[in-house]
This record gives structure tokens, sequence and C-alpha cells, in this order.
């Protein structure tokens, strides 16, 4: 029998108008059922968004009560991190070490926009007219419309219901098709923290029956979208009907620089973790390794070893290192790009294969290719998997230029021991994250978001916060005299 997992609107949970088996990427095995929403479904949960946000249930809450609701969202998520890493690892065959120290590490998003609600303020502008007082306020902006993908989507969902709610708003969110079961799952934690009917619904559903509906509805104020650029595209093209006010978290093809003055051993380490952690199936993946040719050889030497010794297994399984990837498209995309790298002249140095034992599910070596210039398809393509491309790099004028001949802009690295030169790269490069002597490290203080086809606006912060709201001018005349009638001559 397959696990059944319902949606969540306005408060109750409820078949969709259909239904599709999700697979078990470990084994390639349809393991739970879930609802797939249709148009009427969009509809009745954003009208159940709309309502909330005008009901005094949560529209007369004060900031600091709903930062009580959040506090208590973030407890539950901390107390059920393990269940809910079990939900993905199955789902989506991130390996549960991941997804438990991920999903723990999430509650720490809701506590901190739980402290930001009674935090935003006004202000008093002092107008060149005598007789005026003029304020601003901050309010909530109205429904948002929140799509995340199947990664780490606990995590990406964090960062817009947080903000969302703490600035008051309602939020239908849309899980990704490909491993919903989490959300549908953290539905049941929003339900037991007590937020009001329909103040968060959560769906998941396909293209023009969910998607398009959810995001070109004339209800919704805000969108929030996670994923590939040619969905955001579609997304944009539908925001046209409702000229709701979009921010949009896409691709990367992240650079690493490493100059020849590192200590090759703790580089390696960061390396792996930043393109092999997750099956390299990450938005920010150091998937471009640009190395200084004084050190290449002894690097990628090391590497190949890291990568040959990594240990691929169950996703449950708390020893391995590497689990599938998500879905089987995924790699086929990626076993396709590989190949044609190497007959555009990349040198397969490890990995490029299923590995032995594991024709079952959608498993891949960790690969890395040697890579005679920056034009190869491996190097400028998104693979979302564990495919590592490294191209030699002289001087640190080329290094520039290399890592920032991308469409993309979402995340960089720097190696070296030259403060200075660390100093000069965090200017040059055209990244929204540069991470020096340290890779993939995040907080819920810090925003974080692209350049280029890597997205428009920011997610984390406080930043983001002020993105769910909108400001309303006030003014109010503070003269005792009458108004002059505007059509007698004085």
């Amino acid at each position: 029998m397959l696990r059944r997992f319902q949606q969540y609107i306005d408060g109750a949970f409820e078949d969709g108008s259909a239904s599709f088996d999700s697979i078990n990427p470990a084994n390639g095995e349809p393991w739970a059922s879930m609802p797939a929403a249709g148009a009427e479904d969009v509809e009745r949960a954003v009208q159940a968004a709309h309502r909330a946000f005008l009901d005094p249930a949560w529209a007369g809450l004060t900031a600091s009560q709903r930062g009580k609701l959040l506090y208590k969202l973030a407890d539950l998520v901390a107390a059920n991190a393990d269940q809910l890493a079990e939900l993905e690892t199955a789902d989506t065959g991130k390996i549960i070490r991941e997804t438990r120290s991920q999903i723990g590490y999430v509650a720490e998003y809701y506590r901190y926009y739980a402290g930001l609600a009674d935090k935003l303020q006004g202000a008093c502008l002092p107008v060149d007219k005598p007789d005026m007082e003029v304020f601003l306020r901050r309010e909530p902006i109205g429904v948002v419309a929140a799509i995340v993908p199947w990664n780490s989507q606990l995590f990406l969902s964090a960062v817009k219901l947080g903000p969302a709610l703490a600035a008051g708003c309602t939020v239908v969110l849309k899980a990704s098709e490909e491993g919903p079961a989490p959300l549908l799952a953290f539905a049941r934690l929003v339900h037991e923290a007590g937020f009001p009917p329909g103040v968060v619904n959560i769906i998941t559903g396909f293209g023009n029956d969910c998607g398009r509906v959810l995001t070109s509805h004339p209800l919704v104020s805000r969108i929030a979208f996670t994923g590939g650029p040619e969905t955001a595209r579609h997304i944009v093209r539908n925001s046209a009907d409702n000229l709701a006010y979009t921010t949009l978290e896409l691709g990367g093809k992240s650079p690493v620089l490493v100059f020849d003055d590192v200590d090759v051993d703790s580089v390696s380490n960061a390396i792996v973790a930043g393109i092999f952690a997750a099956s390299g199936q990450s938005c920010v993946a150091g998937s471009r390794l640009l190395v200084q040719r004084g050190v290449r050889d002894q690097l990628l030497a090391k590497l190949v070893a890291k990568a040959e010794a990594i240990r691929i297994g169950d996703p449950q399984d708390s020893a391995t290192e590497m689990g599938p990837l998500a879905t089987q498209k995924q790699r086929a995309h990626i076993q396709h790009v590989v190949a044609a790298s190497v007959d555009a002249g990349a040198e397969l140095l490890t990995g490029g294969a299923v590995p032995p034992d594991f024709e079952a599910g959608y498993y891949y070596r960790p690969t890395i290719l040697a890579c005679p210039n920056s034009s190869i398809a491996s190097v400028t393509t998104e693979l979302f998997g564990p495919v590592l491309s490294v191209v030699t790099f002289d001087t640190e004028a080329e290094a520039v230029a290399l890592a920032n001949d991308s469409v993309y802009g979402l995340a960089s690295g720097v190696f070296t021991r030259d403060l200075a030169r660390g100093h000069r790269l965090t200017r040059a490069l055209r990244a929204g994250i540069v991470w020096v002597n340290t890779y993939r490290v995040v907080s819920p203080i810090v925003p974080f978001g692209g350049y280029g086809q890597s997205g428009l606006g920011r997610e984390g912060g406080l930043e983001a916060m002020l993105d769910y709201t909108r400001t309303k001018s006030v003014w109010i005349r503070t003269s005792d005299e009458p108004i002059a009638d505007p059509f007698v001559m004085r």
C-alpha cells in the first residue's frame, strides 16, 4: 500500500482534484500517493488566503502575537525534524544525515523572523509643509504565492513563509510535484501551531492546472519563486495578469577560485562538500573549479581520490555519503552533457557512469572533468548533479574573467591566503554570495540571491521581510485655520 498524503486548504486536510504516485529515487519505485491540485483547488486556496488576510482572527493580531505563533512553529519543526527528514529522504533521495542537519537548522529561520515580527518600524518625514505631519506605515502586501523546488524545500519554504507571516501576509505554498511529502507533512505543524484557517495553505500539482492558475490569480499580490530560469519566465509572463511583485531565486553555475598559496588538504575538503553534498543538487553547488596552474595537479589528485572514496548507498542509511539523483530525467540530462563534453575535449578524471550495484534508482558517480576551456558544455550548463568541471588559469585577472563569464551569478568561492586578494575579489566577482576560504554556509541573518539569470530580489535577513510589506504615506494637517477657498484669489 502506498502512503497517502493530503493537501491543506483553509485549515482542512483534503484530497486533490486528482492524485499521482511519487517515486523513491533510491529504487525507482512508487512509495506514496500525492494530491494533485487542479484549478478549482487553487482557486479555493487563494480565496481562503484572501479571506484570512482580511479576517480579524489574523489581521487583528499584533505583530508580537504573530511572532509567538512563529516561535511555536519553530519549536514544532525542531521537535519533528527527524520525521520530516525521513520523508524528505524517501521522496527526494537526499541522504538522511543531510536532511536531519538541515531541517534542524530550519527552525532557526522561523525563530529569526518570529523575533523580527515586531521590529518593523515606520517613519516620520520632515516635509517642507509647516502645517503637516507625515508618517509612513509598513503594511503586509497581501496574499503570497510561494513556490519551491524539491531540493532543500523546508529551508526554501522557511525563507518565504517566515518573513511573509511575520509581516502579516497570508500564503499559498506550492510544493514541487517532485517530492512534496515533507511540505505536505509540515502542514500538520502549521495546523498544530494554531495559525487561523487560510493563513497558510499548502498544495502541489502540475503546470497549467496548478502553477499557472496560482501565479496569474488576481488576488495574489506577491510571488516568491525558487526554481529554474525557464519556469521563472513562465511565472513572469503569468504575473502580467495580476502585476504581482515577484522575486526569483534561480539557478547557478557557481565558480570556486583556488590560488596556488592555499592549503590543498583544506581546500579539497571544501570543494568536495561544495559540489558532492546533496549529490550536487544545490543551487549554490560549486560546480566550476577554477584552479591556478601551480597547484592544479596536486589539487586534482586529492579531489579524484576523495571523489572515488565517497560512500554511495541507501540514503536512509546514516553511513551513506552520497545518494541518488532525484529524478531519472535529471540523470539522463547529466549523462548527455557529460558525454558531449568529453566529445568536445574534456578529460574524464573520474566518474561519468552509474555506479556498480546501483542500477535500480537514479544513482550517478561523483564526476570530475578537466576542461580545456570555458566553452565546454559542462562548464556552461547548470547540471544540478555531482559533476565538477575544472578549468586552469594563470593570473588573477584571468580567474576573474573566467568566473564572470556566465549568464548566472548566484554564488562564488575564493580560496587564498592573500587577504588583500580576497578583498579585491569580493568586489570583482559578479555574484550575490562570495565565500572566502569557506563555502556553502548560510544564516537567517544574511540575505542571499543572484545576479543575471540567477534571479531577482533577495531572501533571508531583514531585507527580505521588507519585501513582504508596502509603505503607506499618511498626511495629517495640524493647522486649526480653515482651508482656503481654492477659487478665491488673495
